[in-house]
């Protein structure tokens, strides 16, 4: 076992939960099965992963969020370049999480399966909250009072303010840079070490689930797993491949070649971060200068999770459904905005998407447990979501390349 993956002991820890909990589910009720089993053991087991998940989820995007904002660097001379980045990120990003909320409304995947006898209850923005108060919300009056009540938009609006003032300070602020990059260290180590004992939590939670609702999970779950690679294919092709025909003037068909290879990397790493150094290969193979790369791609790193904000779109849209929780508009728009933000302090490292949607889910009121159907089988869209990331960042950097006159045309076309 120890030679095994992390993805390897996830997918056969879903396996064995999955096989125990239809086995459990067909036998007759009891002591030792509903007490012991189903309410003792697993759902110990199960819970203490899941309160492990939410633990790390105020630490990781305060400190991921300032260190993503304050190594954009000096904010007075990034320019064009910086200002054309950033603005792509965050568009195609709402863009993302846009469409998978679409996409999850068409395919409904949590329709049919009903745990709302598990859980019952308002998302906490209501038809009650003007936006226009939502909005004002966002700024803290207390971010330590926001932390401690785990008021995520107030964290995100707290965090990057702080971060990018780091980045105008300059030379000054290096010393806190470099101890929130430390920390920053610190809690991806702790994602890392709660992540290895996905597997057990894995196995628990699924062997709950389907010994409390049986083999019907299975075909909600497949609905949401096209859902989520549906939007991602989407998003892909009319999105990137879109901006980089019309604003870039460039064949899409060459870039999709070129790209394979990077693409393999990303999918078998599940991790921006690791694939960096053949992203920034890549892009300059096509044309793109290394000053313009060596910026866009490790921002891109950073603060561009397209994939990540799709999963958590369709993630919000099924559980609500399972739980037959009602979402308002305002709740929808709680959830781009949210999903948006947070991708700034995404960590480009495998699992750390779970993390970031239980904030998500927090911020219209979603139930956090709702994970426990979904991580079992994260893995295998963990690994989609991540080529996605990677795309943007990539099309991104040829666009800019191109509108700042630093390509060559020549080599993109080339063989």
């Amino acid at each position: 076992m120890k030679k095994l993956s992390l993805t390897s002991k996830i997918f056969i820890g879903l396996l064995l939960g999955l096989v125990l909990g239809i086995i459990l589910n067909r036998m007759p009720s009891g002591y030792f099965k509903d007490v012991v089993l189903i309410n003792g053991i697993f759902k110990v087991v199960g819970s203490v992963f899941i309160n492990a998940i939410k633990m790390l989820v105020v630490p990781l995007v305060f400190i991921s969020l300032v260190c993503g904002a304050s190594s954009i660097g000096d904010v007075k001379k990034l320019g064009r370049v910086g200002v054309k980045t950033l603005g792509f990120y965050v568009l195609t990003t709402a863009i993302a999480i846009s469409l998978a909320l679409v996409v999850g409304k068409i395919i409904n995947p949590g329709i049919g399966l009903d745990l709302s006898y598990i859980i019952k209850q308002k998302p906490t923005i209501g038809e009650g909250k003007a936006l226009v108060d939502v909005i004002i919300d966002m700024v803290p009056t207390n971010p330590i009072a926001s932390m401690a009540n785990g008021s995520m938009l107030q964290i995100i609006v707290f965090s990057l303010l702080m971060g990018i003032s780091m980045a105008l300070v300059g030379e000054k602020a290096n010393p806190v840079i470099q101890i929130f990059n430390s920390l920053n260290e610190i809690v991806m180590k702790m994602v890392m070490v709660v992540m290895e004992f996905a597997p057990f939590g894995v196995f628990a939670l699924i062997t709950k689930t389907f010994a409390t609702v049986g083999f019907e999970a299975m075909g909600s779950l497949i609905k949401y797993m096209i859902a989520v690679v549906l939007t991602l294919i989407i998003h892909a092709l009319l999105t990137y491949m879109g901006i980089l025909s019309t604003v870039g003037k460039l064949n899409p068909m060459v870039f999709f070649k070129k790209f394979l290879p990077v693409a393999g990397v990303a999918f078998s790493t599940s991790s921006s971060n690791a694939t960096l150094p053949v992203t920034i290969e890549a892009v300059e193979n096509m044309g793109v200068s290394k000053n313009i790369a060596s910026f866009t791609i490790p921002l891109g790193a950073t603060i561009n999770m397209d994939g990540t904000a799709i999963m958590q779109g369709v993630a919000a849209i099924f559980i609500s459904q399972v739980y037959g929780i009602d979402l308002s508009m305002q709740a929808f728009l709680t959830i781009i905005l949210t999903a948006t933000l947070a991708s700034v302090g995404t960590a480009g490292v495998p699992g750390v998407g779970m993390i970031t949607l239980s904030m998500v889910l927090q911020s219209v009121g979603l139930p956090v447990e709702g994970i426990a159907l979904i991580i079992g089988i994260d893995r295998i869209l963990d690994m989609c979501r991540t080529v996605i990331n990677i795309t943007g960042d990539s099309v991104c950097t040829i666009v800019v390349s191109k509108t700042e006159g630093e390509f060559d045309e020549n080599m993109y076309y080339s063989n």
